[in-house]
């Protein structure tokens, strides 16, 4: 992490401000710490760590706005959204550009974080039939019951430095467009592309106090996990931090959906198309640098697929390592030289725990870019679980290469690892796929995909040591989460009816 120091004298550094009832504001504390571009080591701005009455400021800014903002009709809503969506589409570049110099991966990826998340906005723009509630009339004489969907109030996000487009698009919005409040604090390490889709979100007429921005460390985290005011907490991030905010917000009564670390394995059988499959094993470990809860760690290689070990080698060699801006780059550096040195000690870890090291990425050398935060894709034959690069995520551009026999072993193998994000199955067989499906305990599951994300009318649905809390990110189980059930139940009797005799029993009549 970058260090905490007293702001910069130089005017010209961009500033990330706070967004507080609707202004655009410069923080008033003396904690400021540097956003930095993970290719040149060039500081491109400064984020703020809010004070507390700030980040105060903030919430009650969120909770007055909620008394007007959950009245306002659902077609409203939607119709912000649509002028975000389209706000977003235009402005799309210009984001991507910022993105890319302050988190370091490739123009094409930023383009695709921030369309990913765009397509969630888009889904947003269905709320007047998403957030519908049920009825039936007549469950007993004269009576009818019927739910409502409310929103809860004031909502919060803490969202990761890997995809400062798309997951604050995955919170925000959804939370908004139901009805709620919401003060999103992103990563202090890249808000600057963050805090342009927030520009836009006002742009496009979300009211003032409905969205706020605070930034900071483990201090406003754990004021917004305690504040009374707020009703609901979505994290995406690491497992450490993801329990902690589970912990620490469900012990002060709030509603917590906390998304985190994962070890994701593809299992390749031996019926597999070859060449797809290894294109999509290379385009899954290293894209993004590896820096995805959703990349590829472990290929599981079933059978004869042992002897396309070497062709994945072979393909991986023809990845270019450069500063994400530079064209045809296909992997950037990592975040911080933080994160690269435990990436280093890990690769270390494998090779002093015997594990064959194929491709050595330790001592990539990007010309012009020699200050970069680069680890060059590494690849690891033979491995065993009980070593470090098998347990621990890696979150870099390492792969992990297990062999097995059978479906069965790869199956057990793969339920066995305690995360349970994602995992792929690349055959040609509708049989072995079945089995795969339904046998597999993990959440998300790709056939022929290597990452499996869902599209928006879906749910992230990551399970065991990749999730807490049972309700996902966008889709409807997002709806689910940022609103409450309100069931009713009605009887209206004519002026001219008998009232008839007491009934002291539980039945309706």
């Amino acid at each position: 992490m970058n260090a905490i120091h007293q702001p910069h004298q130089n005017t010209q550094l961009t500033t990330a401000k706070l967004l507080i009832n609707g202004e655009f504001v410069e923080s008033q504390t003396s904690n400021w710490q540097d956003i930095v571009n993970p290719a040149t080591q060039e500081v491109v701005g400064q984020v703020p760590f809010a004070t507390r009455e700030e980040v105060n400021a903030a919430i009650a800014a969120a909770q007055n706005a909620f008394i007007s903002w959950r009245q306002t009709p659902i077609q409203t809503r939607m119709r912000i959204m649509l002028k975000l969506q389209d706000l977003i589409r235009s402005n799309a570049k210009s984001i991507a550009q910022v993105l890319t110099a302050e988190q370091g991966k490739t123009l094409a990826d930023a383009e695709g974080d921030i369309q990913r998340g765009l397509e969630v906005v888009e889904h947003a723009c269905s709320i007047g039939t998403l957030q519908m509630g049920e009825y039936i009339e007549g469950v007993a004489r004269g009576v009818d019951t019927y739910t409502l969907q409310q929103p809860l109030g004031v909502c919060a996000g803490i969202t990761p430095f890997n995809f400062p487009a798309m997951i604050p698009l995955w919170m925000f919005p959804m939370a908004i467009v139901c009805g709620n409040t919401f003060v999103l604090k992103p990563s202090e390490q890249d808000p600057l592309s963050t805090m342009m889709l927030v520009e836009l979100a006002v742009k496009a007429g979300v009211p003032a106090g409905v969205l706020n921005v605070v930034h900071g460390g483990k201090e406003v985290v754990d004021m917004l996990c305690t504040h009374s005011d707020i009703k609901a907490i979505s994290f995406v991030g690491s497992t450490a931090v993801g329990t902690h905010v589970y912990n620490l917000a469900g012990q002060h009564g709030k509603r917590v959906q906390s998304m985190m670390g994962a070890k994701n394995h593809v299992v390749v059988m031996p019926d597999a198309n070859k060449e797809q499959t290894l294109n999509a094993l290379v385009g899954a470990a290293f894209g993004a640098a590896g820096q995805r809860c959703m990349a590829l760690s472990v290929a599981v290689m079933v059978g004869e697929t042992k002897h396309w070990v070497d062709e994945l080698v072979i393909k991986t060699k023809t990845l270019s390592v450069n500063a994400g801006h530079e064209p045809n780059t296909d992997v950037g550096p990592v975040i911080s030289p933080r994160a690269k040195a435990r990436i280093l000690d890990l690769i270390n870890s494998g090779i002093a725990q015997g594990a064959e090291i194929l491709l050595d990425g330790r001592d990539v050398q990007v010309k012009g870019y020699e200050q970069g935060n680069f680890v060059g894709p590494t690849i690891f034959n033979q491995i065993n679980t009980e070593m470090r690069i098998y347990k621990e995520e890696i979150f870099g551009p390492v792969l992990a290469i297990i062999h097995v026999d059978t479906l069965d072993e790869a199956i057990a193998l793969v339920n066995a690892n305690p995360f349970g994000n994602g995992v792929g199955l690349f055959t040609q067989s509708g049989t072995t796929a079945r089995i795969f499906q339904n046998s597999i305990d993990i959440g998300q599951v790709g056939i022929n995909i290597p990452i499996p994300v869902p599209v928006p009318f879906f749910s992230f649905t990551g399970s065991r040591g990749s999730k807490l809390g049972d309700l996902g990110p966008y889709g409807k189980q997002a709806v689910q989460f940022y609103t409450q059930t309100k069931t009713i139940t009605s009887r209206w009797f004519e002026d001219h009816q008998e009232a008839g005799s007491v009934n002291t029993t539980i039945s309706l009549r």
